[in-house]
């Protein structure tokens, strides 16, 4: 795994989601072409981790998108563990 970027902040719980690493891994079974990329999004001890084919750029820059995406839902009071808040 040669390609790699990694978020060394230090591990202290912080309310917001968070990149911390992006890595070339090996495709999913059954796919034998094309460059893949596996990804961790933070969020103090809980993780999201995710696999996409692409480049390096391409991959951190969806897994950046991610992470806005979340933390958006998150300052306006919805669940990041949750499809959508639940209508009253």
């Amino acid at each position: 795994m040669t390609d790699q970027t990694t978020d060394d902040t230090d591990d202290t719980y912080d309310r917001k989601f968070r990149v911390t690493s992006v890595e070339k891994s090996d495709p999913p079974e059954g796919i034998s072409e094309g460059d893949w990329y596996h990804y961790v999004i933070s969020q103090g001890p809980s993780k999201i981790m995710g696999q996409r084919p692409g480049t390096l750029e391409s991959v951190t820059e969806h897994a950046e998108e991610f992470v806005e995406n979340l933390n958006r839902r998150a300052a306006l009071g919805y669940s990041a563990y949750a499809a959508r808040k639940p209508e009253k």
